[in-house]
């Protein structure tokens, strides 16, 4: 099993885990299912703090992603400070079978020194281990949302769909956020959000405040459940936040 005490591996250092560790732009049809699914989720009370597990794909292909996300994290955090605080798991693999888990942050710095330490490098995919892993920190504690970012998908659909119906038994949405438009992502991506009762949506290099938008209302939903990210589309602004807002209001 992984470690779940210590950050992840620095620049350089190996390791290895048996489980855990397009158009540019999002077309607004894509948005429009992913918010959809978002109201689709029951409601629920805040019980303490909300827990996210953050998980990238941190192969050579997703480096331009991965300083993405780090410039962004902090905003999630910032987002939920007044629905009850927000605790993240950062979950990433890379290699021929490096795949770890961080110690659970509850600030954006920890986060992003997690983040800094570390780099991008050649491999396949290993996204069964990371919804493994996820199951394995919900059937310890309660885990309200598993975030994952990547743009390929390398590995048998078949055994996705199990691991994943294993997180729907636990009640852990999935939110996948494809960066480009391979095909078996496409499928894999869409059918593990449909049987955790999460959403799909792509995402483009260049769409950052798009993406900024998209996780922060995970990061809400996580924290405060669905209330709390109908009052984030309330006082939400920035074009991509203004479209999510549109999709919110009844009927829209």
């Amino acid at each position: 099993m992984m470690s779940h005490s210590k950050p992840p591996a620095a620049k350089g250092e190996k390791t290895t885990a048996d489980s855990v560790p397009a158009e540019t732009g999002s077309n607004e049809a894509e948005v429009a299912r992913f918010v959809a699914n978002v109201k689709a989720l029951a409601p629920r009370k805040a019980e303490g703090r909300g827990r996210l597990i953050f998980a990238m794909d941190a192969t050579m292909s997703r480096e331009g992603t991965w300083d993405m996300a780090l410039a962004l994290q902090a905003d999630m955090f910032r987002a939920v400070k007044e629905v009850g605080g927000l605790d993240v798991q950062l979950v990433y693999f890379r290699g021929t079978g490096e795949c770890r888990a961080s110690k659970w942050v509850s600030d954006p710095e920890a986060l992003a020194r997690l983040m800094t330490t570390v780099a991008c490098r050649g491999g396949f995919t290993q996204i069964g281990k990371v919804l493994s892993h996820a199951r394995s920190e919900a059937q310890r504690r309660k885990v309200n949302a598993l975030v994952y970012v990547g743009d390929a998908m390398e590995e048998s659909i078949d055994d996705l769909s199990g691991r994943a119906g294993e997180l729907a038994l636990l009640g852990v949405p999935v939110f996948l956020f494809q960066e480009g438009r391979d095909a078996p992502a496409t499928r894999a991506f869409s059918e593990i959000a449909r049987l955790t009762n999460g959403a799909a949506c792509r995402f483009d290099a260049g769409s950052a405040q798009q993406l900024r938008d998209l996780l922060t209302a995970v990061a809400v939903y996580a924290a405060g459940g669905q209330q709390a990210l109908l009052r984030l589309a309330e006082t939400a602004g920035g074009i991509g936040a203004r479209l999510l807002i549109s999709q919110m209001k009844p009927g829209g």
